[in-house]
């Protein structure tokens, strides 16, 4: 088993609601989305378009992260998600400069929505349950995941069980399922869309595929 993600770039419409999700579900704090929508215009005046390029943690098969951590703290799962174990991680960023997807963060220090005014209870609970001085990533919502196959769900059909930037994807541009298992639809997508990986010539091998 080795989960992974499908982004359809075509429909896509830049609501960013995958961001706020994310946000939400990990109570990330400012200036940190392990979810992101890069954009960039394409052509010159008059003829002008945009492209929205959403990005994550990839997941990768090979992943460059795992391989430098001296620590330990980033390992592969037998599922393919790549965690960090907040626990283990010593602050060293090797892996942040391995990826080169750019999508780790390190959790510096304390950080507020509105300085000088105190912490809102939201962000006293992030408080409570990210650490500092540790780096951070995408987890494909593995907490998520895990709660659901307990309750028999499953992952990319059941919204219990799976990622919140999927469930929140208003136009349904997202898709999460096994990629080894053929008869999937991130699988059977993948097939017939032609999906392509974020620059394959790395040699990770991700796990986020896109079609459109």
């Amino acid at each position: 088993m080795r989960y992974g993600m499908v982004i359809d770039l075509s429909k896509c419409v830049g609501c960013l609601g995958c961001m706020l999700a994310c946000k939400m579900e990990h109570l990330l704090p400012p200036e940190m989305s392990w979810c992101r929508v890069l954009v960039k215009e394409h052509g010159s005046y008059p003829s002008v378009s945009k492209i929205l390029m959403p990005v994550l943690c990839n997941h990768c098969k090979e992943a460059a992260c795992v391989k430098v951590c001296p620590s330990g703290a980033t390992e592969k799962r037998e599922d393919g998600i790549v965690v960090v174990d907040s626990d283990k991680c010593v602050g060293c960023r090797y892996c942040m400069m391995a990826c080169p997807y750019g999508s780790r963060y390190y959790n510096e220090d304390r950080q507020r929505y509105f300085p000088g005014q105190g912490p809102t209870p939201w962000e006293k609970l992030s408080d409570e349950q990210l650490q500092t001085g540790v780096v951070m990533k995408c987890t494909f919502c593995v907490e998520k995941i895990e709660e659901g196959i307990k309750k028999g769900l499953k992952p990319g059909v059941d919204r219990e069980a799976t990622p919140s930037c999927v469930n929140n994807c208003m136009t349904k541009a997202r898709y999460f399922g096994d990629l080894d298992d053929p008869d999937s639809e991130v699988s059977r997508l993948i097939r017939s869309q032609r999906g392509r990986q974020l620059h394959p010539e790395h040699g990770t091998d991700p796990s986020v595929y896109y079609i459109g």
